[in-house]
């Protein structure tokens, strides 16, 4: 999908204040109103830009533990089947069908390690995982950084646009 550097600042500005108003950022992009708005709607429709609902914290909510967690399946289930047991299990974040050794890596999050354990018991216990192997993040240096992706597809001006906080 084609972009250009005035959908990357759009995109920025609303990435940096969330709940900006389409005039605030139509002045401070100077241009009209409605080509913000038209933009916007056209990146939503195709896909672009994907949801503007609230970016959640686990840490914020006691889950301080997050860990990647690679699920080699029961072949008989099928991923479909694997997919909904694993989805009963509120503490899996995100779940991946990928190429290697094991067929799935899920994104964890759980309250210290011990309860790791207990999330990694329960994903066993759904008898859809033959084999589970985990990794605990000890540090997260950016997480959803999006916009060099933006910035490279739409051509923007490297300096105009900001992929990471300084402070």
């Amino acid at each position: 999908m084609p972009t250009d550097a005035l959908d990357a600042q759009i995109i920025e500005l609303f990435t940096d204040e969330p709940r900006m108003s389409v005039l605030e950022a139509s002045r401070s992009l100077k241009v009209a109103r409605a080509t913000v708005q038209a933009r916007l709607d056209r990146m939503q429709r195709l896909g672009v830009i994907s949801g503007w609902g609230p970016r959640i914290d686990p840490a914020a909510l006691g889950y301080t533990v997050l860990a990647y967690c690679s699920l080699t399946i029961s072949q008989d289930s099928g991923h479909d089947a694997v997919v909904r047991a694993l989805a009963e299990i509120p503490e899996i974040q995100e779940i991946h069908t990928v190429s290697g050794e094991s067929d799935l890596l899920a994104r964890v999050a759980a309250r210290s390690n011990s309860d790791l354990q207990r999330v990694i018991d329960s994903i066993v216990a759904t008898r859809t995982i033959v084999r589970s192997s985990s990794v605990i993040v000890l540090n997260t240096h950016f997480d959803g950084r999006t916009l060099p992706l933006l910035q490279a597809a739409s051509g923007a001006d490297p300096t105009a646009i900001q992929t990471l906080d300084p402070a």
